[in-house]
């Protein structure tokens, strides 16, 4: 992946989870804007070391969780949550810890889908979501996931250890990653969040 665009989303998503604390201060109750927050920190942390992006997609799961209080049956809200569950339980190496939190957010995919049935990309999250088990067991096998820096870290961490893993685990892996990005961009480009300022 290229490190300036790397760079440019870092940008993009800390500014945004500016402005989204701004908002909060203003407009606790405001569920779009809970929602977008807990997007910028589950993207935020895909630029951390594992202790210090566990923190913050923890942080990113409270937000979510918050804006689910307000309103139970917001399904981005909902998906973005069993994407956070699903991004600790790949940072947690204890598999039956990790179950818990794929349990969890299979019931959050579920809960999204059953809100939004023609969501195609809903469907595809809980369907693969049963085989994310599998992943993390061969992830912490071969040593676990290795975060900070660019966002491909991951998979390039994967791909080199496992030069021979399955169309399965490319795909879990692959939808883990993506997912996350698109529906932090798809909500922030809907609530029209300014860019930040060029780099000078």
């Amino acid at each position: 992946m290229d490190m300036s665009s790397d760079f440019d989303r870092l940008l993009f998503f800390e500014h945004a989870r500016k402005t989204a604390e701004t908002t909060y201060a203003k407009n606790p109750l405001d569920v779009d804007n809970l929602t977008r927050w807990g997007g910028a920190l589950l993207e935020l942390s895909q630029f951390q070391s594992v202790p210090d992006s566990k923190k913050m997609i923890q942080e990113s799961i409270s937000k979510l969780e918050e804006a689910l209080s307000l309103n139970p049956k917001k399904h981005d809200t909902l998906w973005c949550l069993g994407n956070a569950l699903t991004s600790q339980a790949f940072l947690t190496p204890d598999q039956d810890e990790a179950r818990e939190y794929f349990d969890k957010s299979a019931v959050y995919f579920k809960q999204a889908v059953e809100e939004d049935p023609s969501n195609e990309l809903y469907r595809k999250s809980l369907e693969v979501s049963t085989k994310a088990p599998e992943l993390h067991s061969e992830i912490h096998k071969h040593g676990g996931p290795e975060f900070a820096g660019p966002s491909a870290s991951f998979t390039s961490t994967m791909t080199s250890k496992k030069k021979k893993s399955s169309d399965l685990k490319y795909d879990v892996l692959g939808w883990v990653i993506l997912a996350v990005g698109i529906v932090a961009w798809v909500g922030f480009a809907k609530s029209h969040v300014p860019p930040p300022p060029p780099a000078q």
